[in-house]
């Protein structure tokens, strides 16, 4: 099968007339369409098995499009000594670079020195790494004089600087990946639907889980669906869905907010990234290039609550701004910041109480109930196939299947094709068929913007080929000017707006509600509109679900 012919696949009209047909119920329901749940969703329609895949809101509107970007082993987690999840990850960070070669690419990151112990110790550590990542290695770990430094990043805080280290890593677009991972769930058959909330769990008089019911948020039609095997992959949310299974039970995860600001490229003017290994709070800090922008991160703050538009905190944004100009010569303001964007970091929740996020396992966690409801969570974005692969055998025990193999590890991902120049080098191999499109509808050349490429084309591509739903859809996941310049976002909303309303026949009052409900969520990343009741950390979180 041809993408192209794939894309045609991924329809909502289609997959709703799917779940409509449907009479003798799925082998696997997947509640959650971020990282985690569309891996599952992989997993199980390419082993054979009927999957059908549910999302509240759009694919990977939470945290799977709010990530720094990287497909990484974590050199934090070595330094932790947390070397089961290093190795592991480093695996998996290679198979994705062989899956997905139009989205994931080796990232050269630079570590500024400025004694000599810093450079030999994270010198030997980073030789470490690359050693672990064996066969799968993204090059070779350099010593580098404080010269060459200054080569790769000039525009480094250059006193006392000694030297550095160099070493490789890989960075990716994460909302591209995820609705990438979506199509190819649909490729292998599967059925996926965004805007499907689900509000409980149907049992047996047993007690056992059999289904799910679920409204269709854009019409209010109520659902009941069957399912041999139901997997609760709501990452942050998972709590709210163990609720409805057992409404006494305790938490399974417990929040951590990060928050990246996006500045200027000129900021680092350089193609290699750069690694703080300390911050004041013992973490990391990146400032990795992203999108022809720099995107620095990250923050982790724990929270007691979780929202699907997260807001970050005052001293968030200001932590980050003042720890990036200890380390570049040009020191950034809040003025600077293009973007500001705020993700929850479902983190399995530690025996003991603790306000320390680093002590929290990044580890995934994989629980079946007695109801026979399987819960994944956890985890990072670099191992998603792994958590998929573990649950997808929990689920064959569970729902008692004949056994398949998994045959993730050497499946291409949709768009699949070797990297090439040009902004359209995300779509992978469906660029010729936006490039096509163009040649038929010679109005779709217009650029949106003028300080970006992408045009009318793409709307259009996103609505009929990647189940773009709304103007936030289009701007952050499936183009993401939203995280890369919120300004020129909300200038783009209303002809975007537009656009949508003539391919999907709505009506100008939908036109000029997507664009008033856009603006009001792209002045979230506009730090300069925050008010002080947005910074307030109690308002912050009084807008949240609880998860206690």
């Amino acid at each position: 099968m041809s993408f192209k012919a794939a894309a045609d696949l991924f329809n909502r009209d289609r997959f709703i007339a799917r779940i409509k047909q449907e009479t003798s119920g799925w082998d696997v329901i997947v509640i959650g369409g971020g990282a985690t749940g569309l891996g599952v969703a992989v997993d199980a329609a390419s082993r054979g098995y009927k999957t059908l895949l549910l999302e509240q809101s759009d694919f990977a509107k939470g945290t799977s499009s709010r990530s720094t970007k990287l497909v990484h082993g974590g050199v934090r987690y070595l330094a932790q000594g947390n070397i089961r999840l290093v190795y592991e990850a480093l695996h998996e960070r290679g198979i994705l670079l062989q899956n997905a070669p139009h989205l994931v690419h080796k990232q050269p990151f630079v570590i500024p020195c400025y004694s000599l112990f810093d450079t030999l110790f994270y010198g030997i550590g980073l030789k470490l790494y690359d050693w672990m990542a064996g066969k799968y290695s993204f090059g070779k770990t350099q010593i580098l004089s404080k010269k060459s430094v200054i080569n790769l990043l000039p525009t480094i805080a250059q006193k006392h600087l000694q030297g550095g280290v160099m070493y490789f890593d890989g960075q990716f677009d994460d909302a591209r990946l995820a609705i990438n991972l979506a199509q190819t769930c649909a490729e292998q058959g599967g059925v996926l639907l965004n805007y499907f909330k689900v509000s409980s769990l149907i049992k047996d008089q047993n007690g056992q889980v059999t289904g799910v019911e679920a409204c269709d948020l854009e019409t209010n039609e109520i659902y009941q669906l069957t399912a041999k095997v139901i997997v609760n992959a709501t990452g942050v949310f998972v709590n709210d869905v163990l609720k409805m299974d057992a409404p006494a039970k305790g938490p399974l995860v417990r929040p951590s907010q990060g928050v990246h600001v996006v500045l200027d490229k000129s900021f680092l003017k350089s193609d290699a990234a750069l690694l703080i290994p300390k911050t004041p709070d013992e973490r990391v800090l990146f400032a990795v290039p992203w999108h022809d922008h720099i995107v620095i991160g990250t923050t982790d703050t724990p929270l007691s609550s979780t929202s699907l538009e997260p807001t970050a905190l005052e001293e968030e944004i200001t932590f980050i701004l003042d720890t990036a100009g200890q380390y570049l010569a040009r020191k950034p303001t809040r003025n600077d910041v293009l973007s500001v964007f705020a993700g929850l970091r479902p983190l399995a929740a530690p025996v003991k109480i603790t306000n320390v996020t680093k002590e929290i396992s990044r580890t995934h966690k994989l629980i079946v109930s007695d109801s026979g409801l399987i819960t994944i969570t956890g985890g990072k974005w670099t191992t998603y196939r792994k958590m998929a692969e573990d649950t997808l055998q929990q689920a064959i025990a569970v729902g008692k299947f004949q056994p398949k193999p998994c045959v993730t590890a050497t499946l291409k991902i949709h768009g699949y094709s070797e990297p090439n120049a040009g902004y359209l080098c995300v779509y992978g191999n469906d660029a010729k068929s936006i490039t096509e499109l163009v040649k038929q509808r010679l109005e779709l050349h217009q650029k949106l913007h003028p300080d970006f490429p992408n045009t009318y084309a793409e709307v259009v591509w996103a609505v009929h080929h990647e189940m773009a739903r709304t103007v936030e859809d289009v701007l952050a996941r499936r183009m993401r000017i939203l995280f890369l310049n919120a300004n020129a976002a909300k200038e783009m909303a209303p002809t975007v707006a537009t656009i949508m309303a003539t391919e999907l026949s709505y009506n100008d009052a939908w036109k000029r509600e997507q664009v008033n409900r856009f603006e009001t969520l792209a002045n979230q990343y506009l730090p300069s509109l925050y008010t002080s009741a947005q910074l307030n950390t109690e308002s912050h979180l009084s807008q949240t679900q609880s998860i206690n």
